[in-house]
């Protein structure tokens, strides 16, 4: 059988690699593992041909994941985001309820971690994957694919008949954050994104322009943040630089929009009374933080509940092609918002 055979037909062993390579299996085990002593050319060759053929540990198995494993996988951005927290136990959760093992992996927003999650993935013999992250490249995303691994994607775009996606309605949100702040006398409204080049941060900036033009206003100043606690709080600073200020700030996310509370209280300002501020996910931030957190409800747990119950249906060949799944979502009022200062058009 050749190369290409065995790639296309995702029978590759590491007894094909050895035969291919003209070694020993040890000596490819000892190659792919970084152990025992063996020549720089000999690892070299084993490496090449395994890369060629795409193989990973634990291929054999792999092969047959969708039918004997018992274990799905999650890949998230930030394990230390509440909304990650939050979908990761949901997908824990109900994978316990059709007796799964969960292996979970965090991308820290970075690619390189990225494609280690995902090989890590496909040496796990996992039965299916959830990719809840923006920064899953569309090669290792067909890699998984190709092997017969049902997928579930949140906001790829991603469908076939292995894949399901999981849309959230960003726009519907953006404009019942815009709609509030309209109607509490709200005209200057700024925005502190995430990441360039995320999907889904990308989705919120766009629904965030487009809700500000069907008022009538103009969007911004709109600044890039990085979804973290110390990105929203070097934004708060830089809001406040420019002139005249913002009476309300939108935020990518609730990490960043409590952030942007605290470096408004450290420069004096009062939220809401001097300053209104909106969230967007909803987590247990929002709900325990002084002042509470206006903010959109992505709803999380149905995120991770969704995802899992989809691999498990693709898994057991009860779905018979990919779907998308639209989570709607629901703006939450509470204490940060409040009606635009009366002297706005001063400051």
């Amino acid at each position: 059988m050749s190369r290409t055979d065995l790639h296309q037909n995702c029978r590759v062993t590491i007894d094909d690699v050895a035969k291919l390579a003209g070694v020993s299996i040890a000596t490819v085990s000892h190659a792919l593992n970084a152990t025992g002593r063996i020549g720089l050319e000999a690892r070299r060759r084993v490496l090449l041909i395994a890369r060629h053929l795409k193989y990973y540990p634990n291929q054999n198995a792999r092969c047959l994941a969708a039918r004997t494993s018992r274990t799905m996988g999650v890949i998230v951005s930030d394990i230390e985001n509440p909304f990650f927290a939050v979908a990761i136990r949901s997908f824990e959760g109900r994978a316990r309820h059709w007796g799964y093992d969960v292996i979970v992996k965090e991308t820290e927003y970075k690619v390189s971690h990225m494609k280690h999650a995902a090989e890590r993935m496909l040496g796990q013999a996992v039965r299916g994957v959830a990719i809840l992250t923006s920064e899953m490249s569309p090669t290792w995303l067909n890699e998984i694919v190709r092997r017969n691994i049902p997928v579930s994607c949140f906001d790829l775009d991603f469908v076939n008949a292995h894949a399901t996606n999981l849309k959230a309605d960003y726009l519907s949100g953006m404009r019942q954050v815009i709609d509030h702040l309209c109607q509490l006398g709200h005209r200057r409204i700024a925005f502190v994104g995430g990441r360039p080049g995320l999907k889904n941060v990308l989705s919120r900036h766009n629904s965030f322009v487009l809700s500000m033009r069907e008022h009538g206003l103009e969007p911004g100043p709109m600044i890039t943040g990085i979804q973290t606690l110390e990105g929203g709080f070097s934004a708060g600073l830089s809001l406040l630089k420019g002139s005249p200020r913002p009476t309300a700030v939108v935020s990518v996310n609730d990490l960043t929009a409590v952030s942007l509370i605290r470096a408004f209280g450290d420069r004096g300002l009062r939220v809401p009374q001097d300053v209104s501020v909106t969230g967007f996910d909803n987590t247990y931030l929002a709900e325990y933080f002084v002042p509470r957190l206006t903010t959109v409800d992505t709803h999380p747990d149905v995120l991770g509940r969704t995802a899992l119950d989809a691999l498990h249906e693709a898994s057991r060949g009860a779905q018979r092609s990919g779907r998308e799944f639209k989570i709607n979502l629901d703006l939450v009022v509470r204490n940060s918002t409040g009606p635009a200062p009366d002297n706005s058009e001063s400051n």
